[in-house]
């Protein structure tokens, strides 16, 4: 007779574990006990030698289909008492790491039984198992049990109850179990005629048939949805939230759709159809039938499948109603404000954007956008880490001791908890643009420090004393430290890549904060851990007109023309059509003077400044807009061939002599498309080489910021530094926008616990 205690760690709670394990001691004919104790399940099993020992083959190899196991710890017993049966035990509590599961998309067997006329869940919108279906979003704590999410307000009918303990079942010890008898309900809100469950579906599927525009409450949100062929419904959409070219996420019936829209590749679609489905930025085939507002003027479209069962009936159900094969499928918010959540945000916010707001009343615990991801090289490479993704965790090999909590940016607001070699990013929260947006922030971290069982111990913010995760840091009352923005992008990608050593690092972004009081934002750093120092930067120039230069990048490009070419400013501004508005004296006596002024190394505006230069975009409507716009135009480019026969780097990286080249080749007529991939290789191979000459003896490199997400810039900075000798670490499924700063920053509050907080 053997007995063993296994103690089994990583994603192992509301993945079906403790059913799975059963199903195994049976087959196995061991006897024995396992019990969910938060951090970890804890098995005890007993029986012939061979027959443990295959059992705990079989936990190893054949675990559910959703877990991650990251380690076992195995015992043998000699003083354990005689089990005469196998059984799952009630949940308890203990201290250790935890890891919670985020929500899983509906799975291929819930999927069918969806649609299965026999089936007692046939159309039933909620339907899930332990292998699909909300975790986090219903998680009010640890263990993850029923009565501790938002399912214990909906009863278990005999039935469920049944399938609940039966270990035959797929919803054996399935905690959201529910049937259209006992489980939430959809229903349109506030509305006059009342219309739940089938009703509310077939209205809401006869609004969108008919071009119309609807509300939906999903897994972690709001969505907004209408006829992605309807460019009449797509343009109401974008007037009524304002939105004038930001492209729109769209949700396709079936891969099927998406290969008739879009270029794949294999791993594309297998993500796609995954358990995690996140948006996906595929180019877009040309004989594309979708509405051209959906994204206009981008060669991709962001694609995802659906992952709720709500939305694959809003594809096929038994109405008889014919519906599009895809749906826009945007955050249902207003800009620059976190995804509605529950009925009253979205009265309050997202009303005067549809004509009716199909709901459920599952309580949703913590917002999930939804996950977007690009691809580099074949591999993921990650916009937004959201649904699907979060809040598992990364593990460092260092050994590291304590809790911090780290509050993220400004914009595309992620936090991260660090606790001891562990590090939990968020769910995307989004722009904190405004007081409402903190609150979201503070109430997420709140919950999620619940939720991990932990209380930091050191709070980590932003270097800007303006922002408002800044102020919720301050908030907290725990001791605080101030990272600078750019070296925070430089620590999220050495956390992710599990780096503890000495880098320099390449921070092309927007704006941040610098420890000098100027605008930074196109930075060479040397770093490590703990400290970093700034190495240089592009040259920097004048900011001209404030915050609204940050939207207008012509009056980026006239203050770099007044510096570069003086008296001949005017002139060269003028035949590049760069005054939008007003006159060239206005804006060279506001640069003159400094007035409304700011000293800036901006990677970002310089790229809107170029954009602006070339003719491709003057100004944005949103973040980003000009020069992603720009690196369309160069990625169309077919001549690469790009001779520089001045210095690319001095004392900075020479980007005003890079701007000069592109304003006297543009002049002289040469096509912008060519000048666009000009600027990308220059800028590129300049970064390169200025890093390369300052980097003494280290020669592994970092590349992160907004800039980034650029993979024609990615690409040929990276194989620039290979060319020198670096070994070059880049990001993968942590965004290298602001989205990703959060673990930098919890990285480098981790490791200031370490020093003793020197």
């Amino acid at each position: 007779m053997k007995t063993v205690r296994l103690k089994v760690y990583g994603i192992v709670q509301g993945v079906g574990m403790r059913p799975v394990v059963a199903r195994h001691a049976t087959a196995c004919g061991v006897t024995g006990t396992v019990a969910n104790l938060g951090p970890y399940v804890e098995i005890f099993a007993q029986g012939d030698e061979k027959k443990v020992d295959e059992f705990v083959r079989l936990i190893e190899e054949e675990p559910p289909k959703r877990a991650a196991i990251l380690k076992i710890d195995n015992r043998t017993l000699d003083d354990a008492p005689i089990y005469g049966s196998f059984e799952i035990i009630e949940s308890g509590k203990t201290s250790g790491e935890i890891f919670i599961s985020p929500d899983i998309a509906v799975c291929d067997e819930c999927l069918e039984e969806l649609y299965d006329k026999k089936n007692r869940r046939y159309l039933h919108p909620f339907i899930n198992c332990t292998c699909c279906g909300p975790r986090l979003t219903i998680l009010d704590s640890l263990p993850y049990d029923r009565e501790r999410t938002s399912m214990k307000e909906f009863p278990m009918c005999e039935k469920c109850a049944a399938e609940y303990e039966d270990p035959a079942t797929r919803r054996y010890d399935a905690q959201p179990v529910c049937c259209n008898d006992c489980g939430p309900e959809v229903f349109i809100l506030n509305d006059p005629e009342n219309r739940r469950g089938r009703d509310a579906i077939v209205h809401t599927r006869k609004l969108l048939s008919e071009g119309g525009i609807v509300a939906i409450k999903g897994i972690g949100g709001f969505h907004i949805a209408c006829n992605a062929y309807d460019e009449d419904a797509v343009r109401r959409l974008r007037e009524l939230k304002h939105r004038p070219a930001k492209p729109f996420a769209v949700m396709m019936r079936n891969i099927e759709s998406v290969k008739a829209q879009c270029e794949t590749i294999p791993l594309q679609e297998e993500i796609l159809k995954g358990h995690q489905k996140p948006i996906i930025l595929l180019p877009r085939k040309d004989g594309s039938t979708l509405a051209r507002s959906v994204a206009p003027g981008n060669p991709k479209l962001g694609v995802m499948l659906p992952y709720a069962p709500l939305q694959s009936l809003l594809f096929d159900y038994d109405d008889g109603i014919e519906m599009p094969d895809t749906l826009v499928m945007t955050s249902g918010n207003i800009s620059g404000l976190p995804i509605c959540r529950d009925d009253e945000d979205a009265l309050r916010e997202i009303a005067g954007f549809c004509d009716c707001i199909l709901t459920h009343n599952r309580k949703i615990r913590i917002r999930a956008d939804d996950s977007v991801m690009d691809f580099y090289n074949g591999k993921p490479y990650m916009v937004r880490r959201s649904r699907g993704y979060a809040p598992l965790p990364y593990m460092m090999s260092e050994d590291l001791k304590g809790s911090v909590i780290a509050y993220g940016g400004e914009l595309k607001n992620t936090f991260c908890i660090g606790v001891n070699n562990l590090f939990y990013p968020s769910s995307y929260i989004g722009d904190l643009t405004d007081l409402r947006g903190k609150d979201v922030l503070t109430e997420s971290v709140d919950r999620m420090e619940t939720l991990l069982e932990t209380k930091p111990e050191l709070a980590v913010c932003d270097l800007h004393p303006s922002y408002n995760s800044s102020l919720a840091a301050e908030e907290s009352g725990l001791p605080l430290e101030r990272v600078q923005h750019h070296y925070a992008h430089i620590l999220s990608c050495m956390a992710e890549n599990d780096y503890h050593g000495e880098c320099i690092g390449i921070s092309f972004d927007g704006t941040g904060y610098g420890t000098d009081g100027t605008i930074w934002g196109g930075e060479v750093l040397k770093c490590s851990p703990s400290w970093f120092t700034r190495l240089g930067s592009i040259r920097p120039f004048l900011q001209t007109g404030g915050d609204i230069a940050s939207k207008e990048g012509w009056r980026i490009a006239v203050s770099m023309l007044i510096d570069i070419f003086g008296s001949r400013a005017e002139e060269a501004a003028d035949r590049l059509g760069l005054i939008r508005n007003g006159t060239f004296k206005t804006y060279k006596a506001m640069h003159d003077g400094k007035l409304n002024s700011v000293v800036s190394t901006s990677a970002g505006r310089l790229f809107d400044a170029v954009s602006a230069i070339l003719g491709i975009k003057y100004e944005n409507t949103f973040e980003g807009e000009a020069s992603t716009a720009l690196m369309f135009e160069a990625m169309r480019c077919d001549n690469h061939v790009c001779a520089c026969d001045y210095e690319l780097t001095g004392e900075y990286i020479e980007t005003g002599k890079i701007v000069r080249d592109l304003v006297i080749r543009r002049l002289a007529g040469e096509d912008p498309r060519e000048l666009a991939y000009r600027f990308h290789r220059l800028l590129g191979e300049a970064a390169a080489e200025f890093a390369s000459a300052n980097a003494g003896t280290v020669r592994t490199a970092c590349l992160s910021g907004g800039c980034y997400q650029n993979t024609l810039l990615l690409d040929i900075t990276k194989k620039a530094l290979e060319n020198r000798g670096f070994k070059v670490l880049i990001h993968s499924l942590i965004p290298p926008n602001d989205g990703g700063i959060s673990i930098g920053q919890a990285f480098y509050g981790m490791n200031k616990l370490k020093d003793g907080g020197k």
